[in-house]
């Protein structure tokens, strides 16, 4: 029997490779970082020669200590809503445009002037966005006509690897559903759609189940990446479903919560949830029979990240003298400032804003600073304000009858004690922390490569692997504070709008 899973997770700042064995142990791994094109205006893109580089440098790494042959399979969690081109030689024709880029604002006007806001919803379950990949593609045709004319197949990140290994050019219903080209309910490509968007039918790849085997290792990819070919490779899926897999989430109404560069929150249902508002919006899901809706914002964990890494420079170097995070750093002085940080607010929308304001021009704020504000203040304000933010979605689930008591996070932000504790009180619900917080998207990859060729029967293996290691619960004297905080950082936001716009302008 064979006695390994290869799982790669193709996120925003690198390639997390992971070698688990089939009973879910966690053998190996290591990170190969990537660099991230961004531009005024928020265009965001990465060069997807760089993500085949991170598989190949990555997977010799891991494997350098076992024999290949033992490899049951390989499957990837990747980045969602992006767009690559590529040629009938499988060659990328351009910089990948990828979830954080917002350029396609007139495409999103070209769009609502053809289909109705609501109609485009119930088909794809989502907003219309220049998030998705097919406004993306839409951008491009209307930009840069020579490329769309000599692209053969529009692929997202793990699609590409995909294609690099086994030479196919498919993509699965997870990613399928990020292009705002998929109908939902259908599971396959809309031609009411395509038709809106002015996309050939023919540039869209193969669809098929996450479970599948898309094809094998080729000799040429075996010897790039240091493998051996015939090993079967398994679609996977988007980076937000594989982490609701490898959370457990796999079963109607358990929940869970990524604090990663992009943040979110996600529920599995039977059916899909539709938000009179279009706050949140809702995924294929990888295990049959389900769905994922979800809310997520673009920049929550992303928003700490920049904060800590422009502000807290001492506390970096303090850290690196004790030996301890900085994070941990941080965590002390967030305990040291009150819930509501004293009085001050912080708007997490650094890079635009996805669920739940759908707002590309939104922007950034500290809200409230005085002379007595001090940094531990600020350090906390972030937290909550991401907090704050999810907070939205949490309501709209909560309003359409779902039940939450436990969600359980992770992400790089799972590691701060003190946010899980905010968000405990801000939701008023028991929150969990599992035994994985960076590896539950590669997790969720592996099993479902394990299903995809029979190592595994089912999905309900997770429950032999995840473990709960600590519950953050709520206190309860934190909850006048915060109910009185959240209406107000809403209105913050609702009353800067017109200001976002204005200073969209001097960004061109």
């Amino acid at each position: 029997m064979k006695k390994y899973l290869l799982a790669h997770d193709l996120g925003t700042s690198g390639n997390k490779a992971t070698l688990y064995s089939t009973e879910g142990e966690l053998v190996k791994s290591c990170v190969h970082s990537y660099d991230m094109l961004v531009s005024n205006n928020n265009w965001v893109e990465q060069r997807p020669e760089d993500f085949w580089n991170a598989v190949c440098i990555s997977t010799k790494e891991l494997v350098q200590d076992i024999d290949v042959n033992d490899i049951a399979a390989i499957s990837f969690s990747g980045q969602m809503m992006g767009c690559i081109c590529v040629d009938k030689e499988g060659k990328a024709l351009r910089n990948a445009l990828i979830w954080a880029d917002m350029r396609a604002t007139k495409e999103e006007e070209m769009i609502r002037e053809r289909i109705s806001e609501e109609d485009f919803y119930h088909l794809t379950g989502h907003k219309i966005s220049p998030s998705y990949g097919g406004q993306k593609l839409m951008w491009v045709k209307n930009n840069e006509p020579e490329i769309y004319e000599n692209t053969y197949k529009m692929l997202n990140c793990k699609d590409y690897i995909i294609l690099k290994l086994t030479g196919k050019f498919v993509t699965e219903y997870t990613d399928a559903s990020s292009t705002n080209l998929l109908d939902l309910n259908k599971l396959e490509w809309s031609d009411r759609l395509l038709e809106v968007m002015g996309i050939d039918r023919e540039k869209m790849p193969t669809l098929l189940k996450s479970t599948d085997v898309a094809g094998t290792v080729t000799d040429e990819a075996a010897g790039a990446c240091g493998l051996v070919s015939g090993i079967p490779v398994v679609c996977g899926g988007g980076d937000g479903v594989c982490a609701a897999v490898g959370t457990g989430c796999t079963k109607e109404g358990i929940t869970h919560s990524c604090m990663g560069t992009s943040s979110w929150i996600s529920i599995t249902t039977e059916k899909p949830i539709y938000d009179e508002e279009m706050r949140t919006f809702t995924w294929a899901h990888i295990v049959p029979g389900y769905v994922l809706p979800t809310g997520t914002m673009q920049c929550g964990g992303g928003s700490y990240s920049w904060f800590t890494k422009e502000l807290c420079k001492y506390e970096s170097l303090l850290g690196e003298q004790q030996g301890v995070s900085k994070y941990d750093l941080l965590d002390q002085e967030i305990g040291d400032s009150k819930p509501g940080a004293n009085g001050l607010l912080f708007l997490p929308y650094l890079i635009g804003e996805r669920s739940p304001r759908w707002n590309p021009k939104a922007k950034g704020a500290f809200i409230g600073l005085k002379m007595e504000t001090e940094k531990k203040d600020m350090v906390r304000a972030v937290q909550e304000g991401v907090a704050f933010n999810l907070g939205v979605v949490m309501d709209v689930f909560k309003g359409k009858g779902v039940k939450i008591d436990d969600m359980i996070v992770i992400g790089g932000g799972a590691q701060s004690d003190a946010w899980l504790q905010i968000l405990a009180d801000v939701y008023n619900i028991n929150i969990q922390k599992p035994n994985y917080l960076e590896e539950a998207t590669s997790m969720g990859a592996a099993i479902t490569a394990g299903v995809g060729v029979g190592v595994f029967e089912n999905f309900d293996v997770i429950d032999k692997f995840l473990k709960i290691e600590e519950t953050k619960v709520p206190n309860s004297d934190n909850q006048p504070v915060y109910s009185a905080m959240k209406p107000i950082f809403d209105e913050a936001y609702f009353a800067l709008t017109g200001v976002f716009d204005k200073l969209s302008e001097f960004t061109k």
